[in-house]
Protein backbone atom coordinates (compact mmCIF):
# COMPACT_ATOMS: atom_id res chain seq x y z
CA UNK A 1 0.00 0.00 0.00
CA UNK A 2 2.43 2.11 0.79
CA UNK A 3 4.21 1.62 -2.47
CA UNK A 4 1.18 2.77 -4.53
CA UNK A 5 0.83 5.67 -3.01
CA UNK A 6 4.87 6.44 -3.23
CA UNK A 7 4.26 5.68 -6.84
CA UNK A 8 1.18 8.06 -7.03
CA UNK A 9 2.93 10.52 -5.31
CA UNK A 10 5.45 10.32 -8.35
CA UNK A 11 2.91 10.54 -10.70
CA UNK A 12 1.49 13.58 -9.94
CA UNK A 13 4.85 14.97 -9.09
CA UNK A 14 5.56 14.46 -12.63
CA UNK A 15 2.06 15.43 -14.25
CA UNK A 16 2.58 18.85 -12.68
CA UNK A 17 6.13 19.42 -13.32
CA UNK A 18 4.75 18.92 -17.08
CA UNK A 19 2.73 21.87 -16.75
CA UNK A 20 4.93 24.39 -15.51
CA UNK A 21 4.58 26.42 -12.58
CA UNK A 22 2.24 24.80 -9.39
CA UNK A 23 1.47 24.91 -6.14
CA UNK A 24 1.74 21.73 -3.25
CA UNK A 25 -0.58 21.40 -0.46
CA UNK A 26 0.56 19.30 2.22
CA UNK A 27 0.05 18.39 6.25
CA UNK A 28 2.14 17.35 8.72
CA UNK A 29 2.25 15.98 12.67
CA UNK A 30 -0.84 14.91 12.13
CA UNK A 31 -2.66 17.99 10.77
CA UNK A 32 -0.92 19.92 13.36
CA UNK A 33 1.60 22.02 10.30
CA UNK A 34 -0.84 23.17 7.18
CA UNK A 35 1.78 23.63 4.25
CA UNK A 36 1.82 24.95 0.59
CA UNK A 37 5.09 25.36 -1.74
CA UNK A 38 5.24 27.24 -4.92
CA UNK A 39 7.49 27.15 -8.14
CA UNK A 40 6.67 30.72 -10.10
CA UNK A 41 9.48 30.27 -12.10
CA UNK A 42 7.67 31.18 -15.46
CA UNK A 43 5.13 33.31 -13.55
CA UNK A 44 7.83 35.46 -12.52
CA UNK A 45 9.03 35.61 -16.00
CA UNK A 46 5.90 36.31 -17.52
CA UNK A 47 5.52 39.26 -15.51
CA UNK A 48 8.77 40.61 -15.96
CA UNK A 49 8.34 40.34 -19.37
CA UNK A 50 4.31 41.89 -19.40
CA UNK A 51 5.74 45.06 -17.25
CA UNK A 52 9.04 45.60 -18.41
CA UNK A 53 10.61 45.02 -14.96
CA UNK A 54 14.69 45.88 -14.08
CA UNK A 55 15.85 42.75 -12.31
CA UNK A 56 15.21 44.28 -8.41
CA UNK A 57 11.42 44.90 -9.48
CA UNK A 58 11.18 41.57 -10.66
CA UNK A 59 12.35 40.11 -7.21
CA UNK A 60 9.65 42.06 -5.56
CA UNK A 61 6.85 41.79 -7.55
CA UNK A 62 7.55 37.89 -8.52
CA UNK A 63 7.98 37.24 -4.48
CA UNK A 64 4.12 38.45 -4.49
CA UNK A 65 2.93 36.47 -7.21
CA UNK A 66 4.41 33.52 -5.52
CA UNK A 67 2.32 34.15 -1.99
CA UNK A 68 -0.85 35.30 -3.59
CA UNK A 69 -0.56 32.04 -5.41
CA UNK A 70 -0.24 30.00 -2.45
CA UNK A 71 -2.92 32.40 -0.13
CA UNK A 72 -5.10 32.14 -3.27
CA UNK A 73 -4.99 28.29 -2.77
CA UNK A 74 -6.12 28.81 0.69
CA UNK A 75 -9.50 30.21 -0.39
CA UNK A 76 -12.18 28.13 -0.17
CA UNK A 77 -15.04 29.35 -2.75
CA UNK A 78 -14.52 28.91 -6.47
CA UNK A 79 -15.33 32.48 -6.87
CA UNK A 80 -13.45 34.34 -4.17
CA UNK A 81 -10.59 36.68 -4.86
CA UNK A 82 -7.58 37.91 -2.50
CA UNK A 83 -5.91 41.03 -3.49
CA UNK A 84 -2.26 41.84 -1.43
CA UNK A 85 -1.27 45.24 -2.04
CA UNK A 86 1.77 46.47 -0.37
CA UNK A 87 2.33 50.74 0.23
CA UNK A 88 5.86 51.50 1.05
CA UNK A 89 7.84 55.20 0.66
CA UNK A 90 10.46 53.22 -1.41
CA UNK A 91 10.84 53.93 -5.02
CA UNK A 92 8.65 51.14 -5.90
CA UNK A 93 5.77 52.59 -4.73
CA UNK A 94 3.67 50.06 -4.48
CA UNK A 95 2.92 46.68 -5.66
CA UNK A 96 -0.49 44.58 -6.40
CA UNK A 97 -1.19 41.42 -6.53
CA UNK A 98 -4.73 39.34 -7.40
CA UNK A 99 -5.07 35.68 -7.25
CA UNK A 100 -8.08 33.00 -7.12
CA UNK A 101 -8.58 29.95 -5.48
CA UNK A 102 -7.79 28.19 -9.04
CA UNK A 103 -4.29 29.02 -9.32
CA UNK A 104 -4.38 32.44 -11.58
CA UNK A 105 -2.33 35.09 -10.24
CA UNK A 106 -1.32 38.85 -12.10
CA UNK A 107 0.13 41.71 -10.87
CA UNK A 108 1.70 44.97 -11.35
CA UNK A 109 4.29 47.93 -9.84
CA UNK A 110 3.81 51.59 -9.81
CA UNK A 111 7.27 52.44 -10.79
CA UNK A 112 8.90 48.81 -12.59
CA UNK A 113 12.09 50.58 -13.62
CA UNK A 114 13.73 50.73 -10.24
CA UNK A 115 17.35 50.39 -10.46
CA UNK A 116 19.68 49.84 -7.03
CA UNK A 117 22.69 49.19 -5.89
CA UNK A 118 22.83 45.49 -4.14
CA UNK A 119 21.98 45.25 -0.15
CA UNK A 120 24.47 44.55 2.04
CA UNK A 121 24.33 40.55 1.44
CA UNK A 122 24.70 40.91 -1.86
CA UNK A 123 21.33 40.29 -2.92
CA UNK A 124 18.68 42.64 -4.60
CA UNK A 125 17.12 44.89 -2.42
CA UNK A 126 14.29 44.33 -2.26
CA UNK A 127 13.84 46.28 1.07
CA UNK A 128 15.11 49.35 -0.12
CA UNK A 129 13.08 49.46 -3.44
CA UNK A 130 9.63 48.69 -1.14
CA UNK A 131 10.49 50.96 1.64
CA UNK A 132 8.28 51.71 4.96
CA UNK A 133 4.45 51.39 4.56
CA UNK A 134 1.21 48.77 4.97
CA UNK A 135 0.64 45.60 3.76
CA UNK A 136 -3.34 44.99 2.99
CA UNK A 137 -5.12 41.81 1.86
CA UNK A 138 -8.66 42.02 0.65
CA UNK A 139 -10.52 38.62 0.60
CA UNK A 140 -13.48 38.89 -1.69
CA UNK A 141 -15.73 36.22 -0.45
CA UNK A 142 -18.98 36.88 -2.17
CA UNK A 143 -20.08 38.86 1.18
CA UNK A 144 -21.61 42.41 1.86
CA UNK A 145 -18.17 43.19 2.03
CA UNK A 146 -15.29 42.12 1.76
CA UNK A 147 -12.55 41.30 4.12
CA UNK A 148 -9.61 43.77 4.84
CA UNK A 149 -6.19 43.22 6.83
CA UNK A 150 -3.70 45.58 7.41
CA UNK A 151 -0.11 45.54 9.05
CA UNK A 152 2.82 48.14 8.77
CA UNK A 153 5.72 46.49 6.67
CA UNK A 154 8.24 44.78 8.65
CA UNK A 155 11.09 45.34 6.25
CA UNK A 156 10.02 45.77 2.74
CA UNK A 157 11.24 42.26 1.93
CA UNK A 158 7.43 40.39 1.22
CA UNK A 159 8.73 37.12 2.81
CA UNK A 160 8.71 38.80 6.70
CA UNK A 161 5.95 41.27 5.88
CA UNK A 162 3.17 38.57 4.77
CA UNK A 163 4.49 36.24 8.24
CA UNK A 164 3.64 38.64 10.37
CA UNK A 165 0.95 39.78 8.29
CA UNK A 166 -0.63 36.22 9.35
CA UNK A 167 0.30 36.14 13.11
CA UNK A 168 -0.79 40.17 13.39
CA UNK A 169 -3.86 39.94 11.41
CA UNK A 170 -5.11 36.36 11.12
CA UNK A 171 -3.79 35.38 14.48
CA UNK A 172 -1.98 31.81 12.54
CA UNK A 173 1.84 31.55 13.28
CA UNK A 174 3.35 31.26 10.23
CA UNK A 175 6.63 31.07 8.57
CA UNK A 176 6.76 32.45 4.91
CA UNK A 177 9.93 31.98 2.36
CA UNK A 178 9.89 33.60 -0.77
CA UNK A 179 12.83 33.42 -3.38
CA UNK A 180 13.86 34.99 -7.17
CA UNK A 181 16.94 34.37 -8.39
CA UNK A 182 18.22 36.31 -11.88
CA UNK A 183 19.94 35.17 -14.61
CA UNK A 184 22.68 37.25 -16.14
CA UNK A 185 20.42 38.62 -18.84
CA UNK A 186 18.23 39.55 -16.04
CA UNK A 187 15.59 36.41 -17.16
CA UNK A 188 14.24 34.75 -13.92
CA UNK A 189 16.54 31.64 -13.14
CA UNK A 190 14.45 30.68 -9.95
CA UNK A 191 11.36 31.97 -8.20
CA UNK A 192 8.76 30.13 -5.58
CA UNK A 193 8.41 30.08 -2.00
CA UNK A 194 7.08 28.38 1.10
CA UNK A 195 4.11 29.02 3.55
CA UNK A 196 4.24 26.86 7.00
CA UNK A 197 1.15 27.02 9.38
CA UNK A 198 0.71 26.08 12.79
CA UNK A 199 -2.68 25.26 13.81
CA UNK A 200 -4.05 26.31 17.29
CA UNK A 201 -3.53 22.73 18.88
CA UNK A 202 0.07 21.92 17.87
CA UNK A 203 2.24 20.93 20.36
CA UNK A 204 5.53 22.16 21.90
CA UNK A 205 7.49 18.90 20.34
CA UNK A 206 6.03 19.79 16.82
CA UNK A 207 6.98 23.33 17.32
CA UNK A 208 10.53 22.77 18.24
CA UNK A 209 10.91 20.18 15.29
CA UNK A 210 9.80 23.01 12.44
CA UNK A 211 11.99 25.59 14.44
CA UNK A 212 15.02 23.03 14.20
CA UNK A 213 14.22 22.59 10.29
CA UNK A 214 13.81 25.85 9.16
CA UNK A 215 16.92 27.02 10.82
CA UNK A 216 18.73 24.29 8.85
CA UNK A 217 17.00 25.65 5.79
CA UNK A 218 19.38 27.44 3.01
CA UNK A 219 16.45 29.61 1.00
CA UNK A 220 13.78 29.31 -1.01
CA UNK A 221 16.34 30.05 -4.14
CA UNK A 222 19.16 27.65 -3.14
CA UNK A 223 16.87 24.94 -3.06
CA UNK A 224 15.24 25.27 -6.64
CA UNK A 225 18.01 26.01 -8.39
CA UNK A 226 19.75 22.66 -6.85
CA UNK A 227 16.84 21.21 -8.45
CA UNK A 228 14.29 20.69 -6.10
CA UNK A 229 10.86 20.26 -6.45
CA UNK A 230 7.85 22.12 -4.32
CA UNK A 231 7.59 18.86 -2.84
CA UNK A 232 11.45 18.38 -1.78
CA UNK A 233 11.23 21.49 -0.76
CA UNK A 234 8.39 20.48 2.16
CA UNK A 235 10.04 17.73 2.76
CA UNK A 236 12.73 19.32 3.65
CA UNK A 237 11.33 22.19 5.79
CA UNK A 238 9.36 18.75 7.04
CA UNK A 239 11.69 16.92 8.30
CA UNK A 240 10.47 14.35 10.96
CA UNK A 241 7.13 15.61 10.76
CA UNK A 242 5.25 12.91 8.78
CA UNK A 243 4.66 15.08 5.94
CA UNK A 244 1.53 14.29 3.41
CA UNK A 245 0.87 15.97 0.45
CA UNK A 246 -3.22 16.97 -0.19
CA UNK A 247 -3.10 18.56 -3.31
CA UNK A 248 -0.97 19.88 -6.36
CA UNK A 249 -2.92 22.59 -8.65
CA UNK A 250 -1.43 24.45 -11.80
CA UNK A 251 -0.60 27.91 -11.10
CA UNK A 252 -0.14 30.71 -14.03
CA UNK A 253 -0.27 34.59 -14.84
CA UNK A 254 -3.63 35.26 -15.98
CA UNK A 255 -5.61 38.43 -16.41
CA UNK A 256 -9.41 38.36 -17.68
CA UNK A 257 -9.42 41.61 -18.81
CA UNK A 258 -11.64 42.39 -21.85
CA UNK A 259 -13.33 45.55 -23.67
CA UNK A 260 -16.57 44.64 -21.91
CA UNK A 261 -14.99 44.48 -18.75
CA UNK A 262 -12.71 47.93 -19.33
CA UNK A 263 -16.02 49.86 -20.73
CA UNK A 264 -17.66 48.88 -17.26
CA UNK A 265 -15.19 51.10 -15.77
CA UNK A 266 -14.99 53.73 -18.19
CA UNK A 267 -19.15 54.00 -17.26
CA UNK A 268 -18.45 53.58 -13.79
CA UNK A 269 -16.18 56.77 -13.22
CA UNK A 270 -19.52 58.76 -13.65
CA UNK A 271 -21.07 61.44 -16.83
CA UNK A 272 -19.11 64.33 -16.07
CA UNK A 273 -15.52 62.30 -16.64
CA UNK A 274 -17.29 60.44 -20.12
CA UNK A 275 -18.33 64.29 -21.49
CA UNK A 276 -15.24 65.60 -20.78
CA UNK A 277 -13.68 62.69 -22.94
CA UNK A 278 -16.44 63.20 -25.65
CA UNK A 279 -15.91 66.95 -25.89
CA UNK A 280 -12.26 66.39 -26.62
CA UNK A 281 -13.25 65.09 -30.15
CA UNK A 282 -10.87 62.22 -29.97
CA UNK A 283 -11.05 58.43 -29.44
CA UNK A 284 -9.10 57.34 -25.89
CA UNK A 285 -6.53 54.30 -25.35
CA UNK A 286 -7.13 52.79 -21.82
CA UNK A 287 -4.30 50.26 -21.17
CA UNK A 288 -4.60 47.34 -18.59
CA UNK A 289 -2.22 47.35 -15.27
CA UNK A 290 -2.07 43.92 -14.94
CA UNK A 291 -1.34 42.68 -18.56
CA UNK A 292 -0.88 46.13 -20.41
CA UNK A 293 -3.28 45.28 -22.93
CA UNK A 294 -4.59 48.37 -25.25
CA UNK A 295 -8.41 48.84 -25.54
CA UNK A 296 -9.46 51.64 -28.25
CA UNK A 297 -12.52 53.56 -27.44
CA UNK A 298 -14.15 55.87 -29.95
CA UNK A 299 -16.22 58.97 -29.60
CA UNK A 300 -19.22 57.22 -30.88
CA UNK A 301 -18.09 54.22 -27.84
CA UNK A 302 -18.35 56.91 -25.27
CA UNK A 303 -21.63 58.19 -26.52
CA UNK A 304 -23.24 55.03 -25.99
CA UNK A 305 -21.09 54.48 -22.79
CA UNK A 306 -23.08 57.93 -21.46
CA UNK A 307 -26.15 56.73 -22.02
CA UNK A 308 -25.90 53.79 -19.94
CA UNK A 309 -23.78 55.75 -17.22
Amino acid sequence: MGENRAKEERAGESKARETGDYIVRATAAGAQIRAFAVNAKELAERARQIHDLSPVMTAALGRLLAGGAMMGAMLKGEKDLLTIQVKGDGPAGSLTVTADAKGNVKGYVREPQVVLPANAQGKLDVGGAVGRGVLSVIKDMGLKEPYVGQTVLQTGEIAEDLTYYFAASEQVPSSVGLGVLMNRDNTVRQAGGFILQLMPFAEEEVIGKLEKNLAEFSSVTKVLDDGCTPEQMLEGLLTGLDMEITDRMQTKYYCGCSKERVERAIISIGRKEIEEMIADGKEIEVGCQFCSRKYMFSVEDLNRMLKRA
